[in-house]
């Protein structure tokens, strides 16, 4: 009976270490901050229009781009990563890459053949997006790093699309025991439990930055910042909208752009 004792003492103390030395290991893995947006406005399935590529060269001359003028990097850093998943965020952000020299880690969401023309895959999203958060947690080289990460609105926070997909794969699994899966960054990232993060990010919203910092000791999101996308010349005529308005401008400038 004693030596039983023993065996299970042993057992539950090498259970409770297992535990602890994967916590360590994911807190140590997470990137230190994400700043996160949105793709620029665009002209159909491909590309973005005028409008959303002059956007593009404001974002790298302003905010992200090696020595913008109101750059969100602290003094000293600079990205380690910059992540797309479709062609709309691969264009937004390109400028930015270009002027730090690095490559894009490109989460291929194309859009494909359906109906009357393209059209964005939602389970492909559903899946590069899942990919993208596993590797912003686990992926060696970001932990304790600053990453970009351009992404398609409806992926990064939308709560109906969470909840449809959620009620759906409930009733797909109900009789079997694999996890249902999220599909937002809000949701995969938990940003639910930080106070003031939007739970949907607006259709008409394109001029905003989620700022994400991560608690170095638990690996989780810890702060949330939302700052609002503001240029001046050669870029002050892009829309600077508030957060959930119809986004303004001339229709001019807008023209091409759906």
């Amino acid at each position: 009976m004693m030596r039983s004792r023993r065996m299970v003492t042993r057992l539950l103390a090498g259970m409770i270490l297992a535990a602890s030395m994967a916590a360590i290991v994911e807190a140590q893995a997470a990137p230190a901050r994400i700043i996160l947006l949105r793709h620029g406005e665009k002209a159909g399935p491909w590309q973005l229009c005028a409008l959303g590529m002059e956007r593009a060269r404001a974002l790298s001359a302003y905010y992200l781009g090696r020595n913008a003028q109101k750059s969100l990097f602290r003094p000293g850093e600079s990205p380690k990563a910059i992540l797309a998943i479709s062609m709309h965020t691969l264009d937004t952000i390109f400028p930015v890459a270009e002027s730090w020299e690095l490559p894009v880690t490109f989460y291929s969401a194309m859009p494909e053949p359906r109906g009357d023309g393209f059209h964005l895959s939602v389970e492909r999203l559903n899946q590069r997006t899942r990919e993208a958060v596993r590797d912003i947690l686990a992926r060696p080289e970001w932990a304790g790093q600053t990453l970009v990460v351009d992404w398609e609105h409806d992926h990064i926070a939308k709560t109906k699309l969470d909840r449809d997909h959620l009620a759906a794969a409930r009733d797909a699994a109900k009789d079997r025991s694999e996890p249902v899966e999220r599909i937002t960054i809000y949701d995969l990232l938990h940003l639910d439990r930080i106070k003031g993060v939007p739970y949907t990010w607006p259709s008409d919203t394109y001029d905003y930055f989620w700022i994400i910092d991560f608690d170095a000791q638990t690996g989780q999101p810890s702060a949330f910042t939302m700052v609002k996308q503001e240029f001046g010349p050669p870029f002050a005529a892009v829309p600077h909208n508030d957060w959930g308005t119809p986004e303004g401008g001339s229709p001019a400038s807008r023209a091409g752009c759906t």
